[in-house]
């Protein structure tokens, strides 16, 4: 089991005090500021709180996690969304499907981030966001050994074969604004 992996419970993920520290609008304004996007994948979905605000814009979102507890949740949530069993090195939707995928929290969780961002890149139209945890000690989040830098990142998007990376600072959050 990867234990990087967020295991803590999947009502914690709505807590009122987990979800003022995400800043999920600002997030989501944040994505959507620089390019046209009427669709979205989701990866790593956990309960939905990041495709409930997508939604909230009036785009086609769709969503996949690996954890059959996590899409129990996000079903209870978002019944009438798209949600696939998945995971970020395998999705299961055809090249250019969505306009922007969007990663967040889940990237230092996966098995594989080459695969992981190679898979995203293919599926995404025009970008790729990646929300995580800024590179220091916080009391909250995952520890430090589990985040990943800046640097990691930016030079990952590159290899991939991203033509601009835009690394945008939210309180306590990194997103990273990967475009093709």
């Amino acid at each position: 089991m990867n234990e990087r992996v967020y295991n803590s419970g999947v009502d914690r993920l709505r807590s009122p005090e987990r979800i003022a520290k995400l800043g999920i609008a600002q997030v989501v304004d944040n994505c959507l500021m620089d390019k046209d996007i009427l669709s979205v994948l989701d990866v790593g979905t956990g309960s939905g709180v990041f495709a409930e605000e997508f939604l909230k814009h009036g785009l086609k979102v769709s969503a996949i996690d690996p954890n059959p507890e996590m899409i129990s949740v996000f079903e209870k949530f978002l019944p009438d969304i798209e949600i696939k069993k998945a995971s970020a090195e395998n999705i299961p939707f055809e090249d250019r499907s969505f306009n922007l995928v969007f990663m967040g929290l889940v990237f230092h969780e996966v098995d594989d981030y080459s695969k992981s961002l190679m898979e995203s890149f293919r599926i995404a139209d025009n970008a790729v966001s990646i929300l995580e945890w800024e590179f220091k000690q916080q009391d909250f989040g995952p520890p430090i050994d589990h985040r990943l830098k800046s640097t990691f990142i930016e030079k990952l998007a590159k290899d991939t074969g991203f033509k601009k990376v835009k690394i945008v600072s939210i309180t306590n959050l990194t997103l990273y604004k990967l475009f093709k």
